[in-house]
């Protein structure tokens, strides 16, 4: 049967505009893939990064920084992940308290650990700080470090976000992940600096990050060097405190672990702040930036007072020094890699 005109017209047409399409896509795809930082909506924030980049990578300029000295250390929570309603490393102990609790009848006449797995809120709330720490430290110590990464690596494949219904890390900041890749592909060096557990982020920073085990810096508990009844090595945590990364130990760590001042730096609270200020104290070009929480319909708001993530003084420095803040809500146009 002959085809109708209309019918050739049609095809013809069709034909066309797929052949429109094959190379108008790839070019308009070819685009979006060369924008390094899509989730960063056009502004100052934005600006003022990709300035500072350009100017420490471009050979020859006044502000020229060599590779090896390009070093960028970023605050784990409520910096590169969420950090509300309370730090996850602290659920996690929760959680691993609970599980471990019926093979330490023990506990039901221990006050920190009866109030907590009795659900009484109030009395656990009593014992503030102290009470906590007992719970976290029983939940972090009496293993070896193999014995501790899976534990945590369970965690993480069966626990949940209580609002977001998501795997804990899954609640990474898309924004900030583009932005560790777009400064390693600019010759950075990228390291986590975190008042949490060093063990505890090395199980998932890697993949979460793309920031290997050696290049993370966090709190740590003493390990013990042991041999079991058949001669194997291992690394035993004990419930002795080694060192706090947090406030003023995040200097302290960053000079103990990478040996070099970096030349930016990002956080989000006052536990961050003397790791900003020393950071800003070298010479040539420097980067401070802060992640200001201000979104609650995607993620939270709050900054101070808060008993999580209190912003203050580093506030305040960073307005009186014109480092860069972040505002959550209107310069990334989204939180999470799971938006839309």
């Amino acid at each position: 049967m002959v085809a109708s005109l209309a019918t050739v017209v049609r095809s013809a047409v069709f034909v066309v505009l797929m052949g429109f399409c094959c190379v108008i896509l790839p070019y308009s795809n070819a685009l979006a893939q060369n924008d390094p930082l899509p989730s960063w909506n056009s502004g100052a924030v934005r600006t003022s990064i990709t300035d500072f980049v350009a100017r420490v990578t471009t050979p020859g300029g006044a502000d020229f920084v060599p590779p090896a000295e390009r070093i960028a250390v970023f605050d784990n929570d409520g910096t590169l992940w969420c950090e509300q309603p309370i730090y996850f490393q602290a659920a996690f102990a929760l959680d691993r308290v609970k599980a471990m609790a019926p093979h330490h009848p023990e506990w039901k006449s221990q006050q920190q650990f009866k109030a907590f797995l009795s659900g009484d809120k109030k009395a656990l709330a009593e014992q503030g700080e102290k009470g906590l720490l007992t719970l976290v430290t029983a939940a972090h110590s009496g293993m070896t470090t193999d014995e501790f990464a899976k534990s945590v690596a369970d965690w993480l494949a069966t626990a949940q976000h209580p609002r977001f219904n998501r795997p804990y890390n899954e609640l990474v900041y898309q924004p900030m992940v583009e932005l560790l890749a777009y400064l390693r592909t600019n010759g950075f060096k990228t390291f986590i600096v975190s008042g949490g557990g060093v063990e505890f982020m090395r199980v998932w920073a890697e993949k979460a990050y793309g920031i290997p085990p050696e290049q993370v810096i966090g709190s740590s508990g003493v390990t013990k060097y042991q041999l079991d009844t058949a001669g194997r090595p291992s690394l035993l945590k004990t419930a002795k405190v080694q060192f706090i990364d947090d406030g003023p130990g995040k200097p302290v760590g960053i000079n103990m672990m990478i040996g070099r001042r970096p030349i930016l730096a990002f956080g989000n609270s006052d536990g961050d702040h003397q790791m900003l200020q020393w950071t800003m104290a070298g010479s040539g070009a420097r980067f401070a930036g802060i992640v200001h929480h201000t979104d609650a319909a995607r993620e939270y708001a709050y900054d101070h007072p808060s008993k999580v993530g209190q912003l203050d003084k580093a506030w305040e420095e960073a307005k009186a020094k014109g480092w860069t803040v972040v505002d959550m809500k209107q310069d990334w146009n989204r939180v999470f890699a799971f938006e839309p």
